[in-house]
């Protein structure tokens, strides 16, 4: 049998991506291994191996591990060089404990997934205005931790305080206490008294710091949500909060969700079998995007206490016996549902795409 010649050969490529480095595999369309390399992860070790891929011949597909994460860079680039590119998961942990760990192995596993059809998933595209929206929103949340560790660490400093100055603050609500140990004025911290005060300063000003920082992010986010998803936002219990996330889970790029199924299923929101003998049911799905997930069920028990339809939706479904777990989870599907093409027009917007980095 004649050998093909790279010209002629088909090629899937794996790449298993890390902070530094990237290593790929290729492998012909019979799944045999025609080699594997490591590239810097720079612009320059990006051409570098997607020049290495096409030497081995014409490229079909690239699975890529960690699309939303060390492999990001490498996907956009993918992408925008019109290589066809599968999110791969990582490898099962107890199929790799057999054989054994290491770079190469991942990238080789990463082609074979997509050879084999188990890896499908479209990657992120994050050259749209819902990548600043995650971006913001990673910032904002990260100011949320911190504030509440700092008013944390205010009230544990207060109950191992002096006596007198533990009487002075106690009672006084969150927003009180940080003003009032805002203004304290420390004098010479050889005294416990007036350590305890500079220290107490120091926490309340950070605290007032990143609750400026929270607002700003609040109001960032709510008005470049509300331009970007105003049908979203209108939706009964849907806030800027929500939708931000739901936009997030979603993506920018409208292809990578197949339809309404596959994006209730993204946000374990979909229904799954739970039948034995006589007992036919189906149970929550503990998958997906907990976020999203999260996200959906402040919807529904916002409805459920301020939607007619929905609370007749919940009368009935109680009346048949069914429990309110289960109600919670069918309507979770049906919010999933409805919101989709609000999620799809707000991203489908051309007029809000930012400009592709992918270059």
């Amino acid at each position: 049998m004649l050998e093909t010649t790279p010209a002629q050969r088909e090629v899937t490529g794996g790449i298993d991506t890390h902070a530094d480095t990237h290593t790929v595999a290729a492998l012909d369309n019979l799944g045999r291994l025609l080699g594997h390399a490591t590239f810097p992860a720079t612009s320059v070790g990006y051409d570098d191996l997607l020049g290495w891929l096409a030497r081995h011949g014409n490229i079909i597909q690239v699975g890529v591990e960690g699309t939303g994460s060390y492999g990001a860079g490498l996907a956009r680039h993918l992408t925008g060089s019109g290589i066809k590119v599968v999110e791969v998961d990582q490898p099962d942990r107890r199929a790799r404990r057999k054989v054994g760990k290491s770079d190469p192995a991942d990238a080789v596993a990463a082609a074979r997934a997509v050879q084999a059809g188990t890896a499908t998933g479209i990657p992120k595209s994050r050259d749209g205005v819902v990548e600043s929206i995650r971006a913001l929103r990673v910032a904002r949340n990260g100011a949320i931790k911190s504030h509440t560790a700092a008013i944390n660490a205010l009230r544990q400093m207060i109950i191992t305080a002096p006596a007198e100055l533990r009487e002075q603050l106690t009672g006084l609500g969150p927003k009180a206490l940080v003003n009032t140990c805002a203004r304290l004025r420390p004098g010479d911290l050889h005294d416990p008294t007036q350590g305890v005060k500079a220290a107490l300063r120091r926490l309340a000003r950070r605290c007032q710091m990143l609750a400026k920082e929270i607002a700003e992010g609040d109001r960032d986010l709510s008005n470049l949500i509300k331009r970007v998803a105003p049908d979203l936002i209108a939706q009964h219990g849907v806030g800027p909060e929500t939708a931000g996330q739901l936009l997030i889970t979603a993506g920018d790029n409208p292809t990578r969700l197949r339809s309404e199924a596959s994006f209730a299923a993204l946000c374990g929101a979909s229904p799954l079998p739970a039948s034995s003998g006589k007992t036919n049911r189906h149970r929550l799905n503990r998958g997906g995007d907990r976020a999203a997930n999260s996200a959906l069920h402040r919807v529904v028990i916002v409805r459920m206490k301020s939607h007619e339809a929905t609370r007749a939706y919940v009368a009935r479904r109680t009346e048949q016996g069914m429990s309110k777990r289960d109600i919670i989870r069918c309507l979770k599907r049906y919010v999933a549902r409805e919101l989709l093409p609000h999620i799809n027009a707000a991203k489908n917007d051309a007029d809000l795409k930012l400009p592709s980095i992918a270059a």
